[in-house]
């Protein structure tokens, strides 16, 4: 009686020595990891460049800023004149009645608005822009500066 030595060492009937593979029951968070890491970078990198607004160098001064709960109504004007609702720019003759639509759809004369004016402005420009506005019936009107580096 002669046995077949492969047969004998598995140690069951029909089967060859190799059990069959098992799914694996652990989670592979590698790329999980990888791909928020790009997201982190992504943000970091567009995050600054979300700033909304015209490009200005403004005024320094040591007033605190101010507590808001909505998006602000901006108001800027540029070194060359220009002046702009939030980013659209618009004619001296527009502003006036562009604000009021916007201001009656939000919240009418009381709403707050920003103005941001470059500190190389024309400072007749800016004065112009805000007796329009005063004279138009808008008392909320808050000038935008930067918190002064230094002393």
């Amino acid at each position: 009686m002669a046995m077949n030595p492969a047969a004998s060492s598995s140690g069951g009937g029909g089967r060859r020595g190799r059990r069959r593979s098992q799914p694996m029951a652990e989670i592979n968070v590698t790329p999980m990891v990888d791909v928020m890491l790009v997201l982190l970078i992504i943000f970091m990198v567009s995050a600054p460049l979300l700033t909304v607004g015209v490009p200005l160098d403004l005024p320094q001064t040591q007033a605190k800023s101010l507590e808001q709960d909505k998006t602000p109504l901006q108001l800027s004007v540029d070194t060359k004149g220009r002046i702009f609702i939030n980013d659209t720019e618009v004619s001296m003759d527009e502003l006036v009645p562009k604000l009021k639509a916007i201001t009656d759809a939000r919240g009418g004369l009381d709403e707050r608005i920003f103005m941001r004016a470059d500190k190389k402005a024309d400072y007749g420009t800016v004065a112009r822009v805000m007796g329009k506005l005063s004279g138009a019936g808008f008392k909320r009107l808050a000038l935008v500066t930067e918190v002064e580096q230094g002393s």
